[in-house]
This record gives C-alpha cells, structure tokens and sequence, in this order.
C-alpha cells in the first residue's frame, strides 16, 4: 500500500509552483481564501490514485520488480478504506513537506497567527494519522519516506504517528529489502540513511506522476550549505529513459511533461558545469516529440550558465513555445513565457562568498550581482521569466546585507519575474543543520522591507484584477491594527503598507527604498561578466 496526501498530489492550476505556495497557507481559513484545491485529485475506475509525487512512483515500480501489480496499490488518504485489511502488511507514505517547516514554507500561516496549521500539514496528518490504519496497526509496518520525511524525526513525531521506518535520502537501494521485511512481519530500523544510487537503480516508471514529471539530473555539486542536493554530483538520466518515462506520462493522460532537476543546464554537463547546449536540445526536442504532448516545462536552474553562454535561452526556443504559461508581457506570438525556479538567494557578496559561492561559478562571487542583473536581462529578452528566491535571514546577517539585498532588488524593479521571498530553515543532511532558523517574529524592520516589496512585484507583474486589489490593498491596515501589530509589532507597519500600494512619497520618509523616482539604482545591466582568466578553459574564450 502506497499513499500521498491530496495537497502534495494536486495539479492545481498546471503549476508546481501554485500546488506549492498555497499549500502553506492555513488550513481553518482555506475555504474562505479559495485554496480548498488541496481536495482536488483524480482518481483511476478502481479507486487508486490517478497521480501522485514521482518518488512515490519510483517506489511503486520497484516494488513490481519483486511483487504482483495486483498486490501493489497507490491511493490518496480518502481512498484508504477501499484498499487497507486485514491482507495489508506494509503502508509507505509519500513526505514532500508534511510539517509545513521547509522554506518558503512556514512563513504564511504565521500571520493568521501561532495555531495555524497550514494546508500540506494539515493533509499530511490526515494521511498518517487515517483511523483504518490503526485499525490495522499490529500487522501493518508503516515507512515514510521523501524528501521532508526528516521533518518528522526533527518533531519527534515518530513514535506518536506510528512510523516504524523513516528513510532518509534516494531509497532505490533500500525499497525491496524494506518491503520485503515489513511483508514477512519482520522487524525494521527506525531510520535509514541512503546514499545516492547508481542511476541503473532508478528504474522506469509504470505509471503516471503528478505534473507529469520526468527526472532528468540527481545532484548538483555546486556545494550551497543549505542544500543537500548541492553536496552531491551530479548525474543525468540518459535520454532514452527521460522519453520512455515522459510516454509513461503521456499514456495515463498527462499532456504536460515537468523536466525535474536541480539545474536543467547540468543535464549531460561537460567538465566544471559547462552546459552541454546540444544534449539539452535533444532533450527538449525529444520530450517534445513524444505523441500527446502539448507542454514542457522545467523545474529549477541557476543564472550563470546564462551569462556564461548567452545562446542558450536563443537555442531553447523551444522552452517557450512549450510552455504552459503565458503573460501580456511576453513578445510570443502566443504570450508563452518560459519558467523555472532560480536561487538567487541574497545580494550580500559577503554572504553569497561564504555560503554558496559555487553558484557563481566560473565567476567569483563578487561578480554575482553583475551575474544576475545580466542573466536576468538576457532570460527576460528571450521570454524567459524565472522564479526567482531570496533566503532572509540567514546565519550572521547584518543590516547591511540586508541592505545590499535591497539593492540589488532595487535594480530589478523592471525585471519580468517572480520573486519568493524565504526564510531561512537549516535542513537536514547540509552544512548548515546546525544553524538557527529565521523566525518571522524577529524580522527587522528592513527584513520586512525585503519581505513585502518582493510581493508588491509579485502582485503588480501579474496584475491582479482592479475589483480585488482595491479589497486587497483595503484590507492590509485592518490586518496590521487587528493582527499584524500583536504579532509582529511596529517593524511590520510600512512595509506592509507598500504591499498595500500606500503611495511612495509618504513611505520614503519610513523605508530604505525610494520608489517615487528619486533614488538611482545602485546597480545596472553591464554589457558583459568578464570570466577570470584563471577559470577561463580552452574552449572558453576571456570575455571583454
């Protein structure tokens, strides 16, 4: 028995990043903001689930390598009635995000206050804590696994939700063996930690993901603290196993096939991250190609292989016009924009040198506001508009970084994008996991800053309908003198007021960023990033 919570399977709105975003927001207030999405799924005739997280199908397919697809089913928690008995031996559970504590993640339920649960762990409890499996609980093993499943162990939350196993990283060398053991009644570790697999591990899927995903790359090696996956090289998924799988997809009725990565331009990467600009050609043409499919979209890259090879949003034309979304900003015959999530993470140098200067590379980590105003000009003018992050808060942060970060969003104020920003939380398995986290309580006041101009970009690229902005822009000081002052206290107040569209000539006298036309840029698209001669390789020419 394999299930996945309905907020975490969701296709809503054909965006990963929407599925994601709102399902932070809180559970008791769902209905009322519209978000009560997290219900809607789809299910197969018989009952199982239509789509459900990849991780939880590369399980499934392992486990038909070793039992009877008839003895395997997927489910979504509403289903688990139909399907959970007294035959059932083992439960695996899907954990994308199940407390809600990841980045981005547990900021928003913050402002209704310190109670709210949000959406995703709201759904996640429903699953794990399902009455027919305690119904069940002497003969049923339950494991969960994924990659917020330590999000459990760091609540100790194991012992209370029954998990008898929590697996901890890519589990491909792990899943029978566990499996096995739970079928026989045999006992199992508490916790296993796996270590990447060999890529003939990872087998093909035999049925359909939600977003239609297709994995591309594991790893990254650009070695960021405060990412796991950035300790790990990276590999990639040879071509003909992306479009078996994205036929897989397509078969079980997805139109949209979701390149996932952690940096598209690592995908068949030469030496030191260069992108292989001909592999992800074939690629793109070849998902593309595939009968049925209408759309094709990424999931994350990083800005300097942009700068590094300006060609390459030229050469992926393809990205737009397979793209699913679309915007009035875009040149597009269509209006189709490609996008893809970006870290850009901070613009303090001091910073970004000492927890991600890889980021950077083959630039040095000074150069990275230069890296990113140019890679931001050259993916806007090809019709690419990232998402784009920024991590408040991390470890040591200073006003003035805080500043600096400012700035460099300054500068993009004309930029076609979006902009999410997070706080910092120290994840498992990084070099960072001892940190503290950020807490939203403890924003400065410039924090704030930071945190709702990003929205007030946000709102105003995507140009939310005048008959709701003038309620949303109304109802932000009844929140600050109801909630938000009790909460957060006065730091909160003008900067709230400008996500609210207070105009400029009265904030000025209360925020660091000046809006109203009297404040210069402090920094500017330069017409190229030189590399250092000493990253410069032979087939790399020094940019003048």
């Amino acid at each position: 028995m394999l299930a996945a919570s309905t907020s975490e399977s969701s296709e809503y709105q054909r965006s990963t990043w929407r599925q994601m975003l709102l399902a932070t927001l809180p559970q008791k207030y769902a209905r009322m903001m519209g978000t009560d999405w997290s219900t809607h799924v789809e299910t197969t005739p018989d009952g199982q689930a239509k789509y459900v997280p990849n991780g939880l199908r590369v399980v499934e397919s392992l486990l038909h390598r070793k039992f009877r697809p008839e003895d395997v089913v997927v489910c979504y928690p509403e289903q688990l009635e139909q399907f959970v008995g007294e035959d059932t031996r083992v439960i695996g559970i899907h954990a994308h995000n199940p407390l809600g504590i990841t980045f981005a993640t547990d900021v928003y339920a913050g402002f209704y206050g310190g109670d709210c649960e949000p959406i995703n762990a709201h759904a996640f409890r429903r699953l794990i804590t399902h009455p027919v499996i305690a119904r069940h609980r002497d003969r049923i093993k339950v494991i969960v696994g994924g990659p917020g499943a330590w999000q459990l162990e760091h609540k100790g939350l194991l012992g209370e939700w029954g998990v008898d196993c929590l697996v901890n990283g890519e589990a491909e060398d792990v899943v029978l063996p566990l499996f096995e053991s739970a079928v026989k009644g045999e006992s199992l570790p508490a916790k296993v930690d796996c270590d990447s697999p060999n890529l003939e591990a990872i087998p093909p899927l035999v049925h359909r993901s939600t977003f239609g995903v297709v994995e591309i790359t594991r790893g990254c090696g650009r070695g960021c603290q405060f990412c796991s996956v950035a300790l790990r090289k990276g590999k990639s998924i040879p071509l003909d196993t992306v479009i078996a799988n994205a036929r897989t997809q397509v078969a079980e009725g997805a139109d949209t096939i979701t390149l996932v990565t952690e940096d598209v331009f690592l995908y068949e990467q030469g030496k030191r991250f260069k992108t292989n600009l001909p592999a992800l050609k074939s690629l793109f043409h070849g998902v593309a190609g595939v009968p049925g499919v209408k759309h094709v979209m990424m999931t994350h890259g990083t800005m300097s292989p942009v700068v590094v090879q300006p060609e390459i949003c030229e050469e992926l034309q393809i990205a737009v016009d397979k793209s699913v979304n679309t915007h009035p900003d875009s040149t597009h015959p269509d209006k189709r924009y490609a996008m893809m999530f970006v870290g850009l993470e901070t613009g303090s140098v001091r910073l970004f040198k000492q927890f991600m200067k890889g980021k950077s590379y083959p630039f040095k980590p000074e150069q990275w506001p230069d890296v990113i105003m140019k890679g931001m000009h050259t993916m806007n003018k090809h019709n690419w508009f990232p998402m784009c992050t920024f991590i408040v808060g991390l470890p040591g942060e200073t006003r003035e970084d805080t500043k600096q970060s400012l700035d460099l969003l300054f500068a993009l104020k004309d930029a076609k994008w979006c902009v999410i920003p997070t706080l910092f939380v120290p994840l498992e398995d990084t070099r960072m996991g001892s940190s503290e986290s950020a807490k939203i309580a403890r924003l400065t006041d410039l924090q704030w800053e930071f945190f709702f101009t990003c929205w007030r970009y946000n709102i105003d690229f995507f140009r939310r309908e005048k008959s709701v902005q003038w309620k949303f822009n109304a109802g932000i000081p009844l929140y600050y003198y109801g909630l938000g002052r009790k909460l957060f206290g006065p730091p909160m107040k003008y900067p709230l007021y400008r996500l609210a569209h207070f105009p400029e000539w009265y904030l000025r006298r209360h925020l660091y960023l000046d809006y109203s036309g009297r404040m210069e840029p402090r920094y500017s698209v330069p017409d190229c990033v030189p590399i250092p001669e000493e990253r410069v390789r032979p087939e790399m020419p020094v940019l003048q």
